[in-house]
């Protein structure tokens, strides 16, 4: 049988898409060995319409959006899809409810490895929309049993700001590292026994050394269940 093949919402942004891309082939020929690579498809949006619908609130008008990408896909044959990114699994119902394939969502193999290494008490970065509204840390909760814990309301506009006005931009900047760490150390001090990167861009700014706690990359978990999905019958 033929690996099936991963339909990839992406541009949101295309850095982290980008990521995406090379972690799912890496994967695939880590597991199948030689010339093999992954069989997927990608719709990539322009971010800078994406980001004004978000930042306006038009968040209909981004469902709709995201519904025409998925079934895009779906009709170029890809078998599942995957959202690359944390912010719009805001839409993901909708998403699945207008296609015929499953959506992988990102939170569901985030909180599987969690639990599996036996945290219960989890902090969360990501966009402003993702650490405040309900969507992600319900989820989280509701579904997987974790108490998630946000930053305060000073450090959620740091982590939101240096996610758009540098990390989708491609900017990685040692000064934003060092205020990630800060606000990482203290959901630590409030009893985060393991953090979230609940943004997929934030993978290019932090990894395990700025932490004292696990971090959990939500791009890399979400990619390599994809291809744990797309490689399972053979």
């Amino acid at each position: 049988m033929s690996q099936k093949v991963i339909g990839l919402i992406g541009g949101m942004s295309w850095e982290s898409s980008a990521e995406y891309y090379r972690i799912i082939n890496e994967r695939v020929r880590d597991r199948l060995g030689g010339l093999r690579s992954a069989r997927c498809l990608m719709w990539s949006f322009d971010f800078a319409e994406i980001e004004a619908l978000q930042h306006a609130g038009r968040w209909d008008d981004a469902t709709a959006l995201m519904i025409d990408a998925a079934r895009r896909l779906e009709c170029g044959g890809a078998d599942f899809l995957l959202i690359c990114t944390n912010t719009m699994h805001r839409m993901a119902a909708e998403v699945q409810a207008a296609v015929g394939v499953p959506l992988l969502h990102i939170a569901d193999p985030t909180a599987a490895r969690i639990r599996a290494a036996g945290f219960r008490r989890v902090g969360l970065l990501g966009t402003a929309f993702t650490m405040e509204q309900d969507f992600y840390k319900g989820r989280l909760a509701e579904r997987h049993g974790l108490e998630v814990l946000v930053p305060d309301t000073a450090d959620r506009a740091t982590v939101h700001r240096i996610i758009y006005d540098e990390l989708v931009q491609g900017r990685v900047e040692p000064a934003s590292r060092d205020a990630y760490r800060a606000v990482i150390a203290r959901l630590v001090e409030r009893g985060a026994e393991a953090v979230i990167l609940g943004c997929t861009e934030i993978m290019l700014l932090v990894g395990p050394q700025d932490s004292a706690v696990p971090l959990y990359d939500t791009t890399a978990i979400h990619a390599e269940a994809a291809v744990e999905l797309a490689i399972a019958d053979l």
